[in-house]
């Protein structure tokens, strides 16, 4: 099998995982609109904001870095994951010491000055201790199962653990009320403890699937061995530190938006107005799948074919394919983000005591456009980060990440106030926006790769104007909407049918 057709089939097993997994939470997303109350979802999407951030620091840059070292000490690849997995395990069990010695003060913390539901907040911190640990005890089994070519397994772990978090969900927020309402088995028990429309259910269910996902990769977890290589691991430290640093800019720019709009507003709309962003954000989730289905993919295959005679023409070649995908799918969620909206959040209007009252997501939805084109930036920056990774640089992705970070927060800081989770949206795509520009200029500098530029720029200029036509000037009609993607479609077919009928009869 050529190495383009294993990219491509890796990539597309991977991508159908991911837009299977998503999927399932795009169903829970109209759910959760409907069951629980619009600052439930904001404690949801702001809990996920700060669980996002230490994500990427109890995993300290070691799944690159781990693909890295295999092609560099691919003599010795039991070594490599043993230093690896090491030092994340590590990691996790001090992070869970420090937290449990600050519970209280992590709690309070979270609750961001409200005097009551300190139990409830309680539940929650602890839930996601469980949730943060388990997942971190993921990340380089996973890895692994990656790089060893194996897509297919790794698609049906995440499967069943999306498939787990449904079930849990669907039983604690449509099940026991069946059974309390019908006076079924039980009924008398949980009704003594069920509380109705309580996020804390979503919270213990997404806790119990990190657990199941460790006892699914109980295959790999347990060809760790107890043997630290320290010279090898202080050069692994030397090439990750800068990773870890980058993760993190990344995480405050993709969620540190979240956890400002929570601590910035009124209390009185904070909760409201963080899960009006997070639930029209999820809308833009479907262009975020394809970015992270080719992440997926694309990492491991970069670093196994650096050494290959016209790697930089593959990867150039891989670029304008990414550019036109994602630009395609922008366009066509633009076309359809009422159809869309209608799914996730329920009618524009809605009937309440003979009267009808607007559906309070709706107003959202001017964040949909540029949290897309950030997302679009954020697939081609992803894309052209190969090069520091390859040449062992990655202190520039501390710098670009760092850029983009300190963005977002001045940007938040200043703008929050007057324009609320607007401005969010937009500070994430300029962030975005600027570390793809660095990362092309310094990695042209750096580490040359033959991009067609001017092919991409046409691309996306020609998608954010039928984006801006669209949203803005047509309001959003489903008809002239899904007519510009089309013809925008039939053009992008036109001039690349030569090379797809190339690529499709090899």
């Amino acid at each position: 099998m050529s190495t383009a057709k294993k990219f491509a089939g890796q990539t597309a097993i991977y991508g159908l995982s991911t837009i299977i997994s998503r999927m399932i939470y795009f169903v829970l997303t109209p759910i959760y609109t409907r069951t629980l109350p619009v600052g439930g979802n904001g404690v949801f999407t702001a809990m996920y904001g700060n669980a996002s951030i230490v994500n990427a620091i109890l995993a300290f840059g070691m799944e690159t870095t781990y693909f890295r070292y295999l092609q560099k000490r691919g003599d010795n690849k039991q070594q490599v994951y043993n230093n690896a997995f090491g030092v994340v395990i590590a990691i996790s069990l001090v992070f869970l010491l420090f937290c449990l010695l600050f519970l209280d003060q992590i709690i309070n913390y979270m609750q961001a000055g409200v005097v009551k539901d300190h139990a409830d907040y309680a539940f929650y911190v602890k839930s996601f201790l469980v949730i943060l640990v388990a997942d971190a005890f993921c990340v380089i089994p996973f890895a692994k199962i990656r790089a060893d070519g194996r897509p297919v397994k790794y698609a049906v772990i995440k499967c069943v653990n999306i498939l787990f978090v449904m079930a849990f969900n669907l039983f604690f927020l449509f099940g026991i009320p069946f059974i309390i309402k019908h006076n079924l088995v039980g009924a008398q028990w949980l009704s003594g403890w069920y509380r109705p429309h309580w996020v804390g259910y979503v919270f213990f269910a997404n806790a119990t699937a990190s657990i199941l996902t460790i006892f699914l990769l109980l295959p790999e977890i347990i060809k760790l061995r107890l043997k630290f290589d320290f010279s090898m691991f202080s050069e692994m430290f030397t090439y990750s530190w800068p990773i870890l640093i980058a993760n993190i800019s990344f995480i405050i720019n993709e969620s540190l938006d979240k956890v400002m709009l929570k601590h910035m507003l009124p209390q009185t709309i904070s909760d409201q107005q963080v899960g009006i962003y997070g639930t029209c954000a999820k809308i833009a989730l479907f262009l975020s799948l394809f970015v992270q289905a080719f992440r997926l993919g694309a990492e491991p295959f970069f670093f196994s074919h650096a050494k290959n005679k016209n790697s930089g023409e593959t990867y150039a070649r891989i670029m304008n394919y990414f550019v036109i995908t994602v630009a395609v799918i922008c366009v066509g969620l633009i076309a359809n983000v009422n159809f869309l909206a209608l799914i996730i959040v329920g009618k524009q209007t809605h009937l309440v005591h003979n009267q009808m009252v607007a559906n309070i997501y709706w107003s959202g939805l001017g964040v949909v456009p540029p949290l897309l084109f950030g997302y679009l930036s954020l697939g081609i920056y992803m894309n052209l980060s190969v090069w520091y990774k390859l040449s062992d640089q990655t202190k520039y992705g501390l710098y670009i990440s760092g850029i983009g970070a300190v963005l977002t927060i001045i940007l938040n800081y200043i703008l929050i106030p007057k324009y609320s989770y607007m401005a969010s949206a937009w500070i994430s795509f300029i962030a975005y926006a600027t570390m793809m520009l660095f990362s092309y200029m310094w990695g042209q500098c750096n580490y040359p790769i033959p991009y067609n530029l001017k092919k991409n720029l046409a691309y996306i200029i020609s998608a954010a104007v039928i984006v801006y036509l669209s949203f803005y000037v047509f309001n959003r009609n489903i008809f002239v909407g899904n007519a510009l993607f089309l013809l925008f479609v039939l053009i992008a077919l036109y001039f690349e049918g030569k090379n797809l009928r190339a690529i499709f009869k090899r």
